[in-house]
């Protein structure tokens, strides 16, 4: 079974210093839908992994972080993007939980639970965090620079940090998982550098024009240090 594991706030939608709090502020990133519905098309699998403190941290309740949820798994359904199951934490980080990512709590349950081969599996997100419970389950870590993904990337930890692909966005993640599954030809991928600028302006990320020199298209494997 191939699955690819997929953080929530920052990759799949726009993530808010103020956090959403209902799904009037949950807004899908620009072709974040599609990238999911590729997947579906091709036989992979879609669990999404989310931290969600806010719940202990009294801000909104756990019956509000599922009706959110599902709704964003309603309209992912709606639009052929098949999600398997949506694994949330409500743990502070200071309350030591084991399903807390970095930890691979949730990702060790959605493989318990579903039967998922944590090797040959990904795990997409936009935190350093997400890559190391991506690498401790066994799986293959993508960092995308949206969300926190850029100022990640760019910190001085990240350049500890070895094995891992980076793309500019989920999008571009799904395309290059699907390239190395060989399920698309890789003739499309351009060898050049990008400059990355917000990909969603009116959200006011602060991200512009940031030459990383990273090869997008390709997503090629980034060994930093």
């Amino acid at each position: 079974m191939r699955v690819v594991f997929v953080d929530r706030d920052g990759v799949i939608n726009l993530n808010r210093k103020d956090h959403v709090k209902s799904w009037e502020e949950f807004v899908f990133l620009p072709r974040a839908v599609e990238a999911l519905a590729q997947l579906t098309r091709h036989g992979f699998r879609t669990i999404v992994v989310t931290n969600q403190a806010v719940v202990n941290r009294g801000i909104i309740s756990r019956e509000k972080v599922d009706e959110i949820n599902a709704r964003m798994v309603a309209a992912l359904n709606a639009a052929g993007a098949k999600v398997e199951g949506v694994f949330c934490c409500p743990h502070r980080p200071d309350e030591g939980c084991s399903c807390r990512k970095p930890r691979p709590g949730l990702l060790l349950e959605a493989a318990r639970k579903l039967g998922v081969d944590l090797t040959r599996s990904y795990m997409v997100g936009d935190t350093l965090g997400d890559l190391a419970a991506g690498r401790l389950a066994g799986c293959r870590p993508v960092l995308v620079l949206t969300g926190r993904g850029t100022s990640q990337f760019l910190s001085g930890e990240a350049r500890h940090r070895q094995g891992y692909m980076v793309s500019r966005d989920l999008w571009h993640a799904v395309r290059r998982i699907l390239v190395l599954g060989g399920l698309v030809k890789p003739g499309w991928l351009e060898a050049a550098r990008f400059r990355v600028s917000t990909p969603f302006p009116i959200a006011g990320t602060g991200v512009s024009s940031i030459n990383t020199g990273i090869d997008a298209l390709a997503g090629d494997p980034r060994t930093a240090g």
